[in-house]
């Protein structure tokens, strides 16, 4: 083989492997997270699976059905489903209320979990519902002034001495969101993104790579005229004017 269509078939082979490594990489971590996913879930529901399964007779061929991985893993999922479901009904009910102020009653009686409950309880709270003054995704000035990242805002307030209005913003890092930074940021720091929380967590798990469809890098510029109109307002005159 000559020298140059060598070259030619390295580099295309090169390429092709970059390009087959690049294409596999997401199924292989997607598949991954799935495993220890389903994996978790298998253990959760571990229990209730083997009472469900203990009348299979060891010697027969049912039980070497109940008893074959993906068997249990889908009667996990469908446990865990089902679960939810039962859990979303009761909490929607009197009594399951009633159930549920009980047993954060009793929490809050347990210094340890106590604090580790009400922690996880509020920041649940915060993603399901949107902040009162600003969107809930953000960009916010970090690590520097010249750069910008992505921000979850869970709670607004102000600041006791100046009534300066705050936001505290969860920061996620790429690619695993569930670890971060939390900022205090002045609200008027803050660009709204209009984006969805999905549409966020696409953009930072992989990387950037995952554009949403509208960027905004910059907060809208202030109205200066709005801010210099001329005061109307008709003032009073002198008590000896007429």
């Amino acid at each position: 083989m000559p020298q140059g269509d060598k070259n030619s078939f390295l580099a295309k082979a090169r390429h092709n492997m970059f390009v087959g490594l690049f294409t596999l990489i997401p199924i292989w971590l997607t598949l991954l997270l799935l495993d220890v996913i389903l994996q978790f879930i298998h253990q959760l529901a571990s229990p209730i699976i083997d009472v469900l399964t203990a009348w299979a007779d060891p010697g027969g061929a049912a039980f070497h059905l109940v008893k074959h991985p993906w068997f249990q893993t889908t009667l996990a999922v469908i446990i865990m489903l089902s679960l939810l479901y039962l859990v979303g009904w009761l909490a929607s009910r009197w009594f399951g209320q009633r159930f549920l102020l009980l047993l954060d009653d009793l929490i809050q009686r347990v210094p340890v979990a106590r604090t580790i409950y009400n922690t996880i309880k509020r920041l649940a709270e915060a993603m399901q519902t949107n902040s009162d003054d600003v969107e809930r995704v953000v960009l916010i000035e970090f690590p520097s002034a010249d750069m910008k990242t992505v921000g979850l805002v869970t709670r607004t307030f102000k600041d006791s001495r100046t009534g300066r209005e705050l936001a505290a913003v969860y920061v996620p890092t790429t690619p695993n969101p569930t670890s971060g930074y939390l900022e205090i940021v002045p609200v008027e720091n803050i660009v709204p993104t209009n984006w969805k929380l999905d549409e966020a967590m696409s953009f930072i798990i992989s990387g950037g790579a995952d554009v949403p469809k509208t960027f905004v890098y910059d907060r809208a510029p202030v109205d200066e005229e709005e801010l210099i109109k001329p005061d109307t307002t008709p003032k009073a005159g002198h008590p000896g004017e007429r």
